[in-house]
């Protein structure tokens, strides 16, 4: 699963978005520790038209009687789970990121681990997004699409959000993909073009929001690190 992710490079993110209109870019700050229940930025494409959008984090189906979401969806059941089948087939959206954690079990002890690319760039995760309206409210939400783990999150986890290349994030925007074309893309990103080391519990909590969170620490005894 992918549970918590950051958004550090606002800048960096404002020039891949430059085509695209993002007036919701003007007011968001570096994150260290984006949770679920929280709301992030999405990049959605209606009626051809590429634009930055806020959107809660946990995806809530239009047809839910009540606001209860899902924080993940996973590749293999997406385009068939009632949950996500019409949001991959019309509502798919990009979520920019440049970091994220996931935690190693060994016994009742958990590590926690921070991934991201070699060069530390930024990079979009594959999402889809629905809208929930009952009694004049309306929540606007979104979903991290998982798959399996590559070889540098094996050890940690075995799942992971399904990172897209330039040329992918753009095909899952299309509204024109055949949902062939866009199942091909829920792969596994290449292990050798990230790296990852561990971190300190405060990522626990996400009230905690800071440049420590990413911090290398020494990882507890008996931890498996990657090679990668």
């Amino acid at each position: 699963m992918c549970g918590r992710y950051t958004l550090r490079a606002i800048d960096r993110i404002r020039m891949k978005l430059a085509n695209a209109d993002q007036p919701e870019l003007d007011d968001i700050l570096p994150r260290f520790n984006i949770a679920p229940g929280q709301t992030v930025l999405a990049i959605l494409n209606l009626e051809h038209h590429t634009f930055a959008r806020m959107l809660l984090w946990g995806l809530v189906p239009s047809w839910n009687n009540e606001p209860k979401g899902f924080i993940n969806a996973r590749a293999e059941t997406l385009a068939r789970k009632p949950s996500f089948s019409e949001s991959f087939q019309r509502r798919r959206c990009l979520i920019p990121a440049d970091g994220f954690y996931e935690w190693k079990r060994t016994g009742r002890a958990r590590q926690a681990f921070f991934f991201q690319m070699k060069d530390e760039a930024p990079f979009v995760f594959a999402g889809i997004w629905d809208e929930w309206k009952r009694d004049g409210v309306s929540i606007a939400s979104c979903a991290i699409v998982t798959t399996a783990a590559n070889a540098l999150l094996e050890p940690i986890h075995d799942r992971m959000p399904v990172i897209l290349t330039e040329e992918s994030a753009k095909l899952w925007l299309d509204p024109r993909a055949h949902p062939a074309e866009l199942e091909q893309l829920l792969v596994s990103f290449p292990a050798d073009a990230m790296k990852s080391h561990p971190v300190g519990s405060n990522v626990n909590y996400p009230k905690i929001d800071n440049i420590d969170l990413i911090r290398r620490v020494d990882a507890e005894p008996g931890t498996t690190l990657s090679l990668f």
